[in-house]
């Protein structure tokens, strides 16, 4: 025997199966080297064990371990030089090294320095959800948790790239196989075995990190705009008397409906406070007055704090902390007094409010009480998504907030039932980490940190349409976290209920037809013709139907009537950062209505700038969505969006560039196929708070 622990040099991915004993191992080894027609190196252990058994009855010794991996290195080179691309290794050195410090309590240094520096392209860490299987050689079941244990621990200290492997010999070989063909894809694009693992862990398909690349280095094709949506020529202008009447029918309807109200509300009230964080870090009052700062700096948004400090509704809680703290605090310069305020509201013994979602930051200042927004939304729940005094909320959250809503949500309910004799059940969701896009540096090189990890960046708002896909109910309202107002609930609810009633108008007629079409027996040419006329004229679906059989205009028919309808209010646009409504043309040449963020027009081309310039209303994320089918099934969302869309978003990272791809927003392109109206509504229905100094806004003020 070949007395050396070398391990050969080659090309060839090397897979370590990696486990306790009786864990699967030999087994998954055999199926993969059968399945990729190459080789697998046997346990050189089981036999040299064996025979020692058969001979005289004797176990495993410690002066057995030098020999046993003197063998085991033997087997792995021969069987290297006749595989094919691949080598599944039913063992290996770091297998050895762990028995002998379980049962012996060391390691012979020569046998610890080969397994920690011996390299394989990916350990699979077969689990222990396989019964027990006693031979001559095997010790015994008991502590297999521990034992299990043990080896997963020790991939980890010493940086192994490791996947867990379970359940049956099937599952696991197609779970095996798949990661496989991730992992060679993975290693011929120049990702390592530890960035392929960390991926594979954060949940996201290989298969999605192809098309982020493909996307960060090649750019998104930009939006072919074909003309701005305007009042009756793609937004539908209601007079006050017809928004009642549609509200009217809702309430008709809403006893036969399951609401409910979704609210994207994960980020941080971090943007809302920018201007005051960079001052606190940038500001040192020894040195200079803040109307110096304010010069220095062009600050234009810390002389309006200052001069509404008192309209804040927060303003009265940190001052009388601040009095607490500082005795001496009415005799400091208005300098000082202004500092001493704006770090109490940031700093984390004080308010740390841009840490905070900002759900839970004061918004509104009442005669009696100082409301947050989950207050807001929960009265506007019962106001407008409720039937029968039974109503549903439902919040995207980040999972370190969700005690704070949970928390709020305890303290404000019962207020809310008591005053609207409504019940409200609120559930809560996360951003799903398999939506997480990659982060590349500005030479499209994948961007590491200082512990040479990927960065992962959260895939935007678009995602978000996987958490309204788990949702069950027939009608959903979509409002942001911070558009709400003070003191105008009932005009609040009108207008949501309006378009609510739009939208079970144009249901019903929809389902009606679906039921039609599926009969299909007795329909007439007059019928497809009253059909093809209501898509024309209600839902914007201009559609020719020549040429065709009427076999061919009946399917035609149900797949554009069989979709997921949104009516979306529309404000009058004046100048609000953000997506506006208009009429594009996609890669099939439909015309249809979308939500277009500025991002994803080419602002070089003339005639697009020119369009974007015609538009005159802007998108308040104010929708009202029917998520069921005629057969009053869910739809699966994912199947209506537009995955060619999306957004490159730069930023920065310790004073590096970097980019990352962010999916289709979830009212752009991951609703970009659903049936679409749009409605003008009133601007009073549009009042977000994108930085602190909104609250100072009439809207947000007492009255």
């Amino acid at each position: 025997m070949e007395k050396n622990l070398r391990q050969d040099s080659t090309t060839i991915l090397k897979i370590a199966l990696f486990g306790p004993e009786s864990t699967g191992k030999t087994t998954l080894a055999k199926q993969l080297a059968a399945f990729y027609k190459t080789e697998w190196v046997p346990e050189f252990a089981r036999d040299y064990l064996q025979e020692k058994w058969e001979e005289n009855g004797h176990i495993c010794v410690a002066d057995d371990l030098l020999p046993i991996a003197y063998g085991q290195m033997q087997l792995e080179n021969e069987r290297l030089q006749s595989a094919h691309q691949y080598l599944f290794c039913d063992t290996n050195l770091m297998v050895t090294k762990v028995f002998s410090e379980i049962y012996y309590g060391f390691c012979d240094p020569a046998l610890n320095e080969a397994a920690v520096e011996h390299e394989y392209d990916l350990f699979f860490l077969t689990n222990i959800d396989v019964p027990w299987e006693k031979d001559d050689i095997r010790d015994t079941d008991e502590g297999r948790e521990t034992v299990f244990s043990v080896f997963k621990d020790t991939l980890i200290q010493f940086n192994k790239p490791f996947i867990t492997i379970s359940g049956n010999k099937e599952e696991r070989l197609k779970k095996a196989t798949q990661i496989i063909s991730d992992l060679t894809e993975a290693k011929e694009m120049g990702f390592s075995s530890n960035d392929f693992v960390q991926i594979y862990k954060h949940g996201i398909p290989f298969s999605k990190i192809k098309k982020q690349l493909k996307i960060l280095k090649e750019g998104i094709p930009t939006i072919n705009l074909k003309k701005a949506a305007t009042l009756g020529n793609g937004i539908i202008a209601l007079s006050e008397a017809n928004f009642i009447k549609k509200a009217t029918y809702f309430d008709s309807k809403k006893a036969d409906l399951k609401l409910m109200k979704f609210v994207p509300a994960s980020g941080a009230a971090t943007r809302m406070f920018t201007f005051l964080t960079a001052f606190v870090n940038d500001f040192k009052i020894e040195k200079e007055s803040i109307n110096a700062y304010i010069n220095r700096t062009k600050d234009m948004q810390l002389p309006i704090f200052i001069m509404g400090m008192e309209k804040f509704p927060f303003f009265k809680a940190v001052d009388k902390k601040l009095r607490k703290k500082y005795r001496d605090f009415d005799s400091l310069s208005s300098d000082y007094k202004n500092f001493y305020f704006i770090k109490m509201l940031l700093s984390s013994a004080g308010f740390e409010f841009a840490n905070k979602p900002k759900a839970v930051v004061p918004f509104h200042e009442y005669k009696d009480h100082i409301a947050m927004p989950i207050e807001e939304h929960l009265f506007e729940c019962s106001a407008y998504a409720s039937a029968n005094d039974q109503s549903e909320l439902h919040f995207t959250v980040s999972a370190n907030h969700q005690s704070l809503f949970e928390e709020a949500v305890r303290e404000l309910r019962a207020k809310v039932v008591q005053k609207t004799n409504c019940t409200i059940a609120v559930s809560y969701s996360y951003q799903d980490r398999k939506t997480d896009a990659l982060t590349l540096d500005l030479q499209n090189n994948p961007f590491k940190n200082e512990k040479n990890e990927l960065v992962f960046r959260p895939g935007g708002h678009g995602a978000l349409i996987e958490n309204m896909n788990n949702l069950d109910a027939d009608i959903v309202f979509v409002k942001n976290i911070d558009n709400i107002i003070q003191n105008h609930l009932e005009t609040t609810a009108l207008y949501k209920k309006a378009l609510a009633g739009i939208l079970i108008k144009l249901q019903e007629k929809v389902f009606e037809y679906l039921a039609l079409l599926e009969d299909g027996t007795e329909i007439a040419t007059a019928e497809i013709n009253e059909i093809t006329k209501f898509l024309k004229e209600n839902l914007n679906e201009n559609i020719s139907l020549e040429n065709t059989s009427i076999k061919e205009q009946i399917q035609e028919l149900q797949k554009i009537l069989n979709r997921p309808i949104r009516v979306c209010g529309m404000v009058k646009n004046e100048g609000e950062p953000g997506g506006g409504p208009f009429w594009v043309e996609n890669s099939n040449g439909k015309i249809a209505l979308q939500i277009i963020e500025t991002s994803q027009v080419d602002l070089s081309n003339e005639e697009q700038v020119g369009i974007v310039k015609k538009s005159t209303h802007f998108n308040p994320v104010d929708l009202v969505c029917g998520i069921k089918n005629y057969k009053g099934k869910k739809f699966d969302l994912a199947q209506f969006v537009d995955v060619n869309t999306g957004f490159v978003v730069r930023k920065s990272v310790n004073g590096k560039g970097v980019k990352s791809y962010e999916l289709p927003g979830l009212w752009n392109g991951a609703m970009a196929d659903w049936l679409t109206v749009f409605v003008a509504v009133p601007l009073i229905t549009f009042n977000p708070v994108k930085t602190v100094n909104d609250l100072l806004k009439a809207t947000h003020q007492p009255q």
